[in-house]
């Protein structure tokens, strides 16, 4: 299993308790550098259009966990359509 794997598979077991920089990683493996940047919010495109959204927020060095399960939408989304 790769790092990124790893990473994502710690994820999945725990969506509430993940630091914010982790879930930014996984992000930038699975849809590239964020379009936006320097706010609060990290916004990445996603090769669909809708939901899942992947637009994570840092609340304290934290990911908000209903983030957290929308990556893990997206990246099971992108799984399926590769």
């Amino acid at each position: 299993m790769s790092g990124i794997d790893d990473l994502v598979s710690l994820i999945r077991r725990n969506p509430k308790d993940v630091l914010f920089n982790d879930l930014v990683k996984v992000c930038v493996h699975f849809f590239g550098h964020p379009r936006q940047k320097g706010t609060s919010h990290r916004i990445f495109k996603t090769p669909w259009a809708g939901d899942p959204r992947v637009n994570i927020q840092n609340s304290k060095g934290k990911a908000k966990a209903y983030q957290v399960r929308q990556v893990l939408k997206a990246i099971e989304k992108l799984r399926k359509e590769e």
